[in-house]
């Protein structure tokens, strides 16, 4: 998994990239295939900081967590929990599609199986 980080206006100190990477870290394990991260901190001219997560992950869209607020500490564990429902989600969604067509599958053979007895009896 690839790990970048940003600073637009603002400089990114050691702190921060650590903190970032120890939260991100523990994305992994709610949707496998995640084969890079990208945090992207900016400082408005108001003191605003707005971060922004973007995961690129295999077989799927970019998943995109964005966060404004006073501290950059808050703004990461924020975005990124916004990730984790969002990882959650899209797992979620991938596993319901794949069992719904094993289900289908499943019902199908019952329905032949249905039709073959009562071919039988007749």
């Amino acid at each position: 998994m690839l790990f970048t980080m940003t600073g637009k206006h603002i400089e990114i100190t050691d702190a921060i990239k650590q903190h970032a990477q120890e939260k991100v870290e523990k994305l992994p394990r709610y949707f496998d295939s995640i084969s890079q991260i990208e945090v992207i901190v900016d400082g408005n001219d108001g003191g605003q900081q707005c971060v922004e997560v973007i995961v690129h992950a295999e077989h799927n869209d970019l998943l995109v967590a964005k966060e404004v607020g006073d501290d950059t500490y808050t703004c990461i564990d924020m975005a990124i929990h916004k990730l984790e429902r969002q990882l959650r989600k899209a797992k979620e969604k991938q596993r319901s599609h794949k069992h719904s067509a094993a289900e289908i599958e499943q019902m199908r053979q019952a329905a032949a199986m249905e039709t073959e007895s009562e071919e039988d009896v007749a």
